[in-house]
C-alpha cells in the first residue's frame, strides 16, 4: 500500500524544487499531527494547505456527487443563485499576494474550476506566485486550454476519471470519457512539443458500486498514458442515521444546522461484494506501473467490505487537518471543512485569511474538534479530509 507521500519521490524525478516544496509541505501536516494537536493546542501554527472551492458550477452530473449529484445539495437553480456570490479575481490576487511568503501548497476544485471567469488568467497568477499549484477537474475542458497550460507550467492536474467509457459515462454523463482522454492527449502532445515536465498529471478514481469490479482492468488500462499517480478514492459517504446524529451534534456544540451530508447519503456504497472487492483492491495495491497508486485511505484490503457496509467503522481517527489547512468556498467564508461547510470562521472579504485562521470561531471549532469521541464529529468517518488528514487506525 502506497502512502500519501509516495508522491513526493514521483515530482523529485521532474523538479527538485516542487518536490522541495512538496516535501515541506507534508512536514508541516507532520508537525501539526505530533506538536499542535497532540498539545492540544486551538492556534495552527503550519498553514501549509490552502484548498479553493472556487466556484458552485459544473458541467457534469457525477451521480454520487454531494454537490451536483441525485443527493446534491447544490443542483440546478440553486447553483445558478449561488454564482452570483462568487469572489472577483482582484480579491484572490490580494489574498495570494498575503500567503504567498508561506509558500503553501494551493489546490483548486469546484464545481469544475475551468467555469470560473476569466479562469486561465487567475491560475496564471496563482503559479506565478506560489510554488506549488494544483488543480482537481473533471478533465472535459483540459483540451482547449492545453496550450496555455503547459506554457504556464501548473504544478500538476488532478483529473477525474472512473472507469472504461460506458461505466465511466454512466456515472459522469455521456461524452464525459472522451473528452477527458483528449485532454489528456492535448497535455501530453502539449508537453512533448514546448519540451516541458508540468504539469504532472494524475488520475482520481472515486468509488462507487457502479465501477468497483473493473477497478483492477482500469488501472491497468490507464498504466500507459503518461501519469504521476492515481489516486483511488474510497468515496465520502454517510447515511441518515448518522447525519441525524451529526446535526444534533453540530448544534449542539457548534451551534450549527449541519445538513450538507445529505448529499453523501446516495447509496452508491451499498451492495459492494466485500470478498470480490477484496481481490481486486489487493491486486491493484500490488502494482508498480512507475507511479504511485495511492488508496485515499490507505487502507488494508482485508476490511474493505466492512469499509463501505459500516459506516460506523472508523477507519481514520483524530481528524488534525484544521491544523495545517482550511477551505475557501466560492462565496469567500473559510472553513475547515470543505464537504461540510457549515461552520464559518470568516471570510475574505472581510479579514486576512491569516487572522482568519486563528481567530475565536477557528479555535472554538479545534477544541470542539479535539473533545469529540475520536477525535471525529458523526459524519467524519468518511469525510475525504479525514480520510488524507486523520490518525490511522491499525
Amino acid at each position: 500500500m502506497k502512502k500519501n507521500n509516495a508522491v513526493i519521490r514521483k515530482a523529485l524525478r521532474h523538479s527538485p524544487i516542487s518536490a522541495y516544496h512538496l516535501a515541506n509541505g507534508f512536514l508541516g501536516m507532520q508537525k501539526a499531527r505530533h506538536l499542535d494537536y497532540r498539545l492540544k493546542r486551538t492556534k495552527g501554527r503550519q498553514l501549509k494547505l490552502v484548498t479553493f472551492k472556487i466556484t458552485p458550477l459544473c458541467n457534469l452530473r457525477c451521480v454520487m456527487c454531494g454537490q451536483r449529484g441525485e443527493k446534491g445539495i447544490l443542483k440546478d437553480d440553486l447553483a445558478l443563485e449561488e454564482n452570483k456570490k462568487i469572489i472577483d479575481i482582484d480579491t484572490y490576487k490580494k489574498l495570494i499576494d498575503d500567503i504567498a511568503p508561506k509558500k503553501p501548497i494551493v489546490y483548486i476544485w469546484g464545481g469544475e474550476p475551468m467555469l470560473y471567469p476569466n479562469f486561465m488568467d487567475l491560475a496564471a497568477y496563482f503559479k506565478k506566485k506560489l510554488p506549488f499549484f494544483s488543480v482537481n477537474t473533471n478533465g472535459t475542458l483540459l483540451a482547449k486550454h492545453a496550450e496555455r497550460i503547459v506554457a504556464d507550467k501548473w504544478t500538476s492536474l488532478f483529473i477525474s476519471l472512473d472507469s472504461f467509457e460506458d461505466v465511466n459515462d454512466q456515472i459522469r454523463g455521456k461524452g464525459s470519457f472522451r473528452k477527458v482522454m483528449e485532454g489528456i492527449e492535448a497535455i501530453n502532445r502539449e508537453k512533448a512539443r514546448q519540451k516541458s515536465a508540468f504539469p504532472l498529471i494524475g488520475i482520481v478514481t472515486t468509488i462507487t458500486n457502479l465501477n468497483y469490479m473493473y477497478l483492477d482492468k482500469m488501472t491497468e488500462s490507464v498504466s500507459k498514458m503518461g501519469l504521476a499517480w492515481h489516486i483511488i478514492n474510497l468515496g465520502t459517504y454517510v447515511n441518515e442515521e448518522i447525519g441525524q446524529r451529526h446535526t444534533a451534534y453540530m448544534k449542539e456544540k457548534l451551534d450549527i444546522d449541519a445538513v450538507s451530508w445529505k448529499g453523501f447519503t446516495s447509496g452508491y456504497n451499498e451492495g459492494i461484494d466485500g470478498e470480490a472487492f477484496s481481490r481486486i483492491l489487493n491486486k491493484v495495491q500490488r502494482m508498480d506501473p512507475g507511479y504511485p497508486i495511492i488508496t485515499v485511505p490507505v487502507i488494508d484490503h482485508r476490511v474493505i467490505g466492512k469499509y463501505y457496509s459500516d459506516l460506523d467503522m472508523i477507519v481514520r481517527n483524530k481528524c488534525y487537518y484544521p491544523w495545517f489547512g482550511c477551505d475557501i468556498n466560492y462565496n469567500g467564508d473559510v472553513h475547515f471543512c470543505a464537504d461540510y461547510p457549515e461552520y464559518v470562521i470568516g471570510n475574505i472579504k472581510d479579514n486576512r485569511l491569516i487572522d482568519i485562521y486563528n481567530g475565536e470561531k477557528a479555535e472554538r471549532f479545534r477544541k470542539e474538534l479535539i473533545d469529540s469521541p475520536e477525535g471525529l464529529f458523526p459524519a467524519c468517518k468518511r469525510c475525504y479530509q479525514n480520510m488524507l488528514a486523520g490518525n490511522r487506525v491499525k
